[in-house]
């Protein structure tokens, strides 16, 4: 047997020292991609690993240092300050003075680094001090600033495939039978569960493979035969599978995908993102409140119980908690899937949010504003009112109630689904007895 550190975790163990034993990522390392060529040539630059935990960001740094022989230095911005970063800079400074060899410094979990603590690799990347390389679970385009993004290069890291994940728990039980007297071997059930637990994690695979691993029934018999069953894994899986990033990337993606599925009339895309989204763990309320815009964003008037369905359904989730109220969020998303769409409220709201914000500061006309006192009411305000009330249909033609000097703007256009059809005729009545009244007074002075 192999002695080994029983307080090293097996991912650790099991970390590629070379890149034939690296897994995954073929986009990236398969034949003639970017890192491939990378390595061979060994001409480095600086660069940026996204993507999810347990996809080989660490572990590609280590490699690219090790291929290139040069002195590989680790930070974590979660653990490190200004002190540690110095004493790597020094450290780089020293090996190149001393050894002429080059230093590969790899900094983790980059984006928890503020601007200014970011902005201090600049001048030993630009010196060639060393090759930088930055891991970030989030988007670097809003996490990282644009100076050290325009002296890196960017790879994307994707989740690993099943067959990725296979092939890493071999592995992993491999190097556990080296290390103990009874053969592990694994029930396919066991390895489907590890697997989907994993949820595209190699870490999180070794993590709870090695947990499962403690409870296995062992032989009496040494050396003997272990299986490692389904109802092990069971042990230490708990509550979900998936991973889910409250605040981050993966978070902003799938409300991206919900809104966009309701958009897009899927009521079965809608409830797939809604319970995904709920299984791992988000704010009920938040999505409730997501749910709300939805309804005056992309249905609005075409279906004016769209808004009222999702306040109730926020109202019912408030009252009742998980896991009840999480029924009438899936009610309310389903409904605004199936929903006649328009945005025409939303597109009329940007039109008009954008002319107030361009434009300056219009009086309101006289006869639109209020006239309480005589003081007001000889300086003309509400002079020449027309109450609507009093008019025929409750509709004052030809009223204008635009500021005097502003062109008639036409910002909500309906659109032909839903009530909004209606809306539209009734808009378009409204027009017609506009013109004639206008075009009377035009044509007959007695009556303006």
């Amino acid at each position: 047997m192999t002695e080994i550190n029983q307080y090293q975790p097996l991912s650790d163990r099991l970390r590629p020292q070379t890149l034939d034993q690296f897994v995954g990522q073929t986009h990236l390392l398969g034949e003639g991609r970017a890192l491939s060529k990378l390595f061979a040539s060994k001409r480095l630059h600086s660069m940026i690993f996204w993507g999810p935990p347990g996809t080989g960001k660490t572990t590609l740094a280590r490699l690219i240092a090790n291929q290139s022989n040069l002195q590989f230095l680790s930070l974590s911005a979660v653990l490190d300050g200004v002190k540690e970063v110095r004493a790597a800079v020094e450290q780089a400074k020293l090996q190149r003075q001393q050894f002429q060899q080059g230093s590969v410094l790899f900094v983790d979990e980059v984006h928890r680094f503020n601007k200014a603590q970011q902005d201090a690799f600049l001048p030993y990347v630009e010196d060639g001090t060393f090759i930088f390389i930055g891991a970030t679970t989030e988007n670097p385009s809003f996490e990282l600033n644009n100076a050290l993004l325009s002296r890196a290069r960017v790879y994307v890291l994707r989740d690993l495939e099943e067959e990725d994940l296979a092939q890493v728990l071999a592995r992993g039980v491999g190097l556990l039978n080296e290390s103990q007297p009874h053969e592990i071997t694994v029930e396919p059930q066991a390895q489907q569960a590890l697997i989907q637990y994993a949820d595209g994690d190699a870490r999180r695979l070794l993590n709870v493979l090695e947990q499962a691993v403690d409870f296995i029934e062992w032989p009496e018999k040494q050396p003997g035969l272990a299986v490692l069953t389904a109802q092990n894994c069971k042990e230490v899986i708990q509550g979900g599978t998936r991973r889910f990033d409250k605040g981050g990337e993966a978070f902003y993606d799938q409300i991206s995908a919900l809104h966009k599925s309701v958009r897009g009339s899927d009521a079965n895309a809608a409830l797939y993102w809604l319970t995904r989204m709920l299984d791992g763990g988000v704010d009920a309320r938040y999505l409730a409140r997501r749910l709300i815009r939805m309804a005056s964003e992309e249905i609005g008037n075409a279906d004016l119980k769209a808004l009222e369905v999702t306040i109730h359904a926020a109202e019912a989730y408030d009252r009742l908690g998980s896991p009840e109220g999480d029924l009438a969020l899936a009610q309310a998303a389903v409904y605004l899937a199936v929903a006649p769409k328009s945005n025409a409220v939303y597109r009329a709201y940007k039109a008009a949010l954008k002319e107030v914000k361009t434009q300056g500061t219009e009086d309101v006309p006289l006869h639109l504003r209020n006239a309480p006192t005589k003081l007001m009411q000889g300086l003309g305000y509400a002079e020449g009112y027309r109450y609507a009330h009093d008019e025929p249909d409750a509709y004052a033609a030809g009223e204008c109630y635009f500021p005097d000097d502003m062109p008639v703007r036409e910002y909500y256009q309906p659109v032909n689904r839903g009530l909004e059809i209606k809306i539209a005729e009734k808009i378009h009545r409204l027009k017609t007895l506009d013109k004639q009244a206008i075009y009377k007074r035009r044509t007959d002075p007695t009556s303006r």
